[in-house]
């Protein structure tokens, strides 16, 4: 059967409400539309029959035969409709959602916050995936991305904030006492800590201050975030980071940023393919106070 062989839903809508209110009125109201809509949509479908579905009485309407059958065939057309429709959203509501990001983030951000994140949104279940491809959705629901656009387009992307980086180091750290009290720019004569993974860190930092991106020592490169942050906490020596994922180690006093941090032109964001998913604008504006009010 074609599509060609089924009448209007639009035409069958207003015929069902029309039948079952008993009024082309009160159907259009319910429908949303005007009184001269229900009255074309029916009159197509009576058209298309070859007889008509209401007997016109004074200001009522009265079903015919004809239009009892289909009264009573799109009523349970409908409630099923309805019916799977409802059991399709609460399956979903249900499911868990699939959240990737890199391990780092996993580790140094996501899971330091899981428990606020079950208790301002309790209804909400996510497993956890760490991804190491960049700015992927490969096997996952939604990433949370640190990431410069454009973006694909067949994303749907939620800008969440600005990334902003800086330098931090240990109280540990040798020459705390002096660097601290020096500019920015005393960096440019100090072995520097980095990741291999993103060698662009520390060069986006110094073009952010003013400096010149080839002044940056990068002297010894880690496999990951984590390790660096950890060789930074160790006094090893200064390191180079988001500051939401290092915020935590700043209040405990881990970690010290005495420069600051710097928007790079990089941002935080949510990217799917799950267009209408109402879980994510609800995980969206949660991941987008975290990494503002709560910076």
């Amino acid at each position: 059967m074609s599509d060609r062989d089924l009448p209007s839903l639009h035409a069958l809508r207003a015929f069902e409400a029309a039948a079952r209110l008993g009024s082309m009125s009160l159907a259009a109201q319910e429908l949303h539309v005007t009184h001269g809509a229900v009255s074309r949509q029916v009159r197509s479908l009576e058209e298309a029959l070859g007889q008509p579905l209401f007997l016109r009485q004074g200001r009522g309407i009265q079903a015919t035969t004809a239009g009892r059958r289909l009264q009573e065939s799109c009523h349970a057309a409908f409630g099923q409709l309805r019916e799977s429709w409802a059991r399709l959203r609460r399956e979903q509501a249900d499911a868990a959602l699939v959240l990737g990001c890199s391990g780092s983030v996993l580790a140094r951000w996501v899971i330091p916050r899981l428990e606020r994140l079950r208790h301002d949104l309790p209804a909400l279940t996510l497993h956890l995936a760490a991804q190491e491809e960049p700015a992927s959705l490969a096997g996952v629901d939604v990433a949370l991305l640190l990431e410069a656009p454009p973006w694909p387009a067949s994303w749907q992307v939620y800008d969440l904030a600005p990334e902003r980086i800086g330098p931090v180091l240990s109280p540990r750290h040798p020459d705390l006492e002096r660097l601290r009290t020096l500019p920015p720019a005393t960096l440019c004569d100090e072995p520097l800590l980095y990741t291999a993974s993103r060698p662009q860190a520390w060069p986006d930092w110094a073009r952010a201050m003013g400096l010149a991106p080839e002044s940056m020592q990068q002297t010894q490169a880690l496999p990951h975030l984590y390790f660096l942050l950890e060789a930074a906490a160790a006094g090893l020596g200064v390191a180079i980071a988001p500051q939401p994922l290092v915020a935590d180690d700043l209040a405990s006093g881990r970690l010290l940023a005495p420069w600051g941090f710097r928007e790079t032109g990089g941002r935080w964001v949510l990217a799917t393919t799950r267009a209408g998913d109402a879980r994510l604008e609800a995980l969206a504006a949660w991941a987008r106070n975290e990494l503002t009010e709560r910076a």
